[in-house]
């Protein structure tokens, strides 16, 4: 009897890189037009006043000013003033 399992293809994987998701500008810093502020999957955060929602759930500044988080009745909103 076999005190090992044995080597089957998901030991064998290669390994994958992380998809670098998360936030990349923080509550009170400047964010320019265009810029990425959080890249997500899902709408853990949902855009509020100055930000649009990609296809892929990244959220992003359509105008300048400063990022602000707020939350509205247990929702979680980005917004850019």
């Amino acid at each position: 009897m076999a005190h090992k399992k044995a080597a089957g293809k998901t030991t064998q994987r290669t390994p994958v890189r992380g998809k670098r998701l998360g936030l990349k500008i923080f509550g009170g810093q400047k964010a320019n037009s265009g810029n990425i502020i959080v890249r997500q999957r899902g709408t853990k955060f949902h855009p509020g006043i100055g930000t649009k929602i990609g296809r892929d759930f990244t959220i992003y500044a359509i105008k300048s000013g400063i990022v602000k988080f707020i939350t509205k009745r247990g929702i979680k909103y980005i917004t850019v003033n």
